[in-house]
């Protein structure tokens, strides 16, 4: 018999039972909500007279719409401000902790998960939000679900689920000085496609994956879902422990170290069976740069656009719409793009590491004449760290806005959106047509340096030549 993967572990030590339809009863340990997916939810359990099942087994968070200018009450926007009141109301009636703005706590549910230490390996993570796989750079399984699926969660604490295969994506070598963690998404993602990850979980691994600090995890893991997949994990390990070692909602004290041995154990056995395997060559990944309308359209900064004769048959009708939207040439370089918007944040690239990354891009100039360049931290915790560290002063003086936390341009639920045909360079995660709140609005998908530097250079730029 082969050893298994986490994934398996996880499943067979959350299952309650298979059901008739072949899928499994999975118990939830964790479910995080928001402000977006949850009021029907809890309006639906209302109509049906059901209590949430474990209250202390749910957190809140409000993101996607508090404004990141001014999130004084009430709001200014009436229906942030009754969608906001919602969830306040839903929390505090069925015992649910709540991270308002001012807590110290919130931010983009995807941040403040891992950095409270909610997140643990070996867990059941689900959230109403796609980018819920985020949770599985601590080798959690997590399931971005819809709002029924967060209507069955609070009342039952399980979900029905099929169980994915397993493609283990390996990412050899050693990344070159500018290479971040959002370049190697891109690049598995441009080699898998947006649709290759579809009835599997991925688990990263390699030498890359194993150098990764936990927030380069988590923002390869965040985009699994880009790439189809249901979920993206990586292995717990030393890292994984000492991330966690502390974190207010981690196991104190005594009950740590046993905590942390059975973190361990639930990565995959060295003889685990996968349905597939992947490899790429770290060395051979640069600084990536989308110029279409889904995440698996990028390229390397300094490579041309692609020429429709040399795509894929199947590639070739979603690459034509992509050039007619975006207003780009094939067999044209990107660099050089002229940009509108900067915008650094989301539950991507909004954490520390990616600030100060950027900041160390800030530091070599000034925003370029007509560029609006913002920085919008993933969480209060992460704002605050960034204070201590001097960072808003940075970017203040290079002549980028230092916004409050939220999702802000992510997805444009807020005042935060682009105007008109509008290009943005953006460290968030989708790039579809809209996706920042105008309907004709473009989006370029870089890392944060990256977007820092081309809000200095004013267009697309490749950041090796300003580190």
């Amino acid at each position: 018999m082969p050893g298994k993967s986490l994934l398996d572990k996880v499943w067979d030590a959350h299952t309650v039972r298979e059901l008739p339809t072949g899928q499994t009863q999975l118990f939830i340990g964790l479910h995080l909500i928001h402000e977006v997916t949850s009021p029907q939810a809890f309006a639906m359990l209302r109509e049906m007279g059901v209590a949430v099942r474990f209250p202390e087994r749910t957190f809140a968070t409000v993101d996607h719409i508090i404004p990141t200018h001014s999130q004084a009450r009430p709001l200014a926007d009436a229906l942030a401000e009754e969608m906001m009141v919602a969830l306040e109301e839903n929390t505090r009636g069925a015992g649910i902790e709540f991270f308002g703005p001012g807590s110290g706590r919130q931010g983009v549910v995807h941040v403040i998960g891992p950095e409270l230490g909610l997140t643990q390996p070996g867990s059941t993570i689900a959230c109403g939000d796609s980018h819920t796989s985020t949770h599985g750079a601590f080798g959690a399984v997590a399931f971005g679900i819809g709002t029924s699926q967060v209507r069955d969660v609070l009342a039952t604490q399980c979900l029905a689920m099929a169980r994915p295969k397993t493609r283990r994506i390996e990412v050899t070598g050693k990344l070159s000085g500018g290479v971040y963690a959002k370049d190697v998404i891109l690049a598995i993602i441009r080699r898998l496609g947006v649709k290759g990850g579809v009835g599997f979980a991925y688990e990263y691994a390699g030498p890359v994956l194993d150098s990764f600090s936990i927030e380069e995890r988590l923002t390869v893991c965040n985009m699994s879902i880009e790439g189809g997949a249901r979920c993206g994990y990586v292995n717990p390990d030393d890292a994984t422990v000492e991330y966690l070692r502390g974190r207010p909602f981690s196991p104190q004290g005594d009950a740590f170290e046993p905590a942390a041995s059975w973190w361990r154990g639930m990565a995959s056995d060295a003889d685990a069976h996968y349905d597939d395997r992947v490899s790429l060559d770290g060395n051979a990944i640069a600084p990536s740069v989308t110029w279409g309308i889904t995440p698996g359209q990028s390229v390397a900064v300094d490579e041309a656009l692609p020429r429709l004769a040399e795509l894929p048959d199947d590639e070739r009708g979603s690459a034509e719409e992509a050039y007619g939207y975006m207003g780009l040439t094939p067999g044209e370089p990107l660099a050089g793009t002229a940009v509108d918007v900067c915008f650094i944040g989301s539950c991507t690239n909004g954490r520390i590491s990616d600030l100060r990354e950027a900041a160390r891009v800030a530091r070599t100039g000034k925003v370029a004449p007509g560029v609006k360049a913002l920085v919008v931290p993933g969480s209060e915790a992460v704002a605050r760290q960034a204070e201590e560290e001097g960072l808003p002063e940075v970017f203040r003086s290079a002549g980028f806005e230092w916004r409050e936390p939220g999702c802000s341009m992510c997805l444009a639920m807020n005042p935060d959106k682009l105007v008109g045909r509008e290009l943005c360079a953006s460290s968030s995660n989708r790039n579809f047509k809209g996706r920042q709140g105008s309907p004709t609005g473009r989006t370029l998908l870089m890392s944060p340096a990256m977007v820092a530097a081309a809000a200095l250079r004013g267009g697309v730029t490749d950041v090796r030549e300003v580190l």
